[in-house]
């Protein structure tokens, strides 16, 4: 009898979170299930699921207190922060501030010894701290993100809202189980629709990501302007 996921392949399904993007990296390949017509990779379900366990189990052995979750991406926020709250460990949302894992001297200092990142394109200088310390990495990969320097990676839409708040809840609850905190699925209390970046509440910031990321998009490849040139008069 084949193993039931955890997580019911409905829900996956549902949420999308086996739709990549219609980019693939090489290492992402062996992850992917199929194209759509559209261009779209779609991403194993079993795979995602099988990972999901393995990490939650894995993240249970460590101390709380040493595992961060970060993710520079407005949709990771509410996600991040909920599994923060709901399994004792730290969340880091926003701009990394370079020295947070390697400089104890530093006010934003956080002790690590393992680092869960939301995708590793933008969360970069948390994954590059991580492995000068030479901690764990696990990330939450779509099919156009590169894995360099990266431990365990789950194979998951990580642009979507509900996708993300599917799996930081289901990790979460995992975990939990692992630890014995709870004794059943039943006894975890959140939602999925509490993990879950709301718009409506969060309409000015995702107006300022979107203009940030516009605004580095056009300005990639364009040299530094020098002052103006002064030309001399024409008499």
């Amino acid at each position: 009898m084949e193993k039931e996921t955890t997580t019911e392949t409905e829900r996956y399904l549902k949420t999308g979170a086996h739709i990549g993007t219609k980019y693939k990296t090489g290492n992402m390949l062996k992850y992917i299930y199929k194209s759509r017509e559209d261009g779209l990779k779609v991403m194993d379900i079993k795979t995602l699921d099988e990972r999901i366990n393995i990490a939650a189990k894995f993240i249970s052995k460590y101390e709380k207190e040493k595992v961060v979750v970060v993710s520079r991406k407005l949709y990771g926020k509410t996600p991040i922060k909920e599994f923060g709250k709901a399994t004792g460990t730290k969340a880091v949302h926003g701009r990394f501030v370079p020295g947070s894992f390697t400089n104890p001297e530093g006010k934003k200092f956080i002790e690590l010894a393992l680092l869960i990142v939301t995708e590793p394109d933008t969360d970069f200088q948390a994954i590059k701290e991580a492995k000068k310390l030479k901690v764990p990495i696990i990330a939450l990969c779509s099919t156009n993100n590169s894995t360099k320097d990266v431990d365990l990676v789950i194979p998951v839409n990580n642009k979507g809202r509900k996708s993300l708040a599917l799996v930081y809840w289901t990790l979460a609850k995992i975990i939990l189980l692992e630890r014995e905190e709870i004794k059943n699925e039943k006894e975890f209390k959140k939602t999925t629709e509490d993990f879950e970046y709301k718009i409506k509440e969060g309409k000015e910031e995702l107006m300022k990501e979107r203009m940030a990321m516009e605004s580095k998009r056009k300005g990639k490849g364009r040299g530094r302007r020098g002052p103006p040139i002064k030309r001399p008069m024409r008499r």
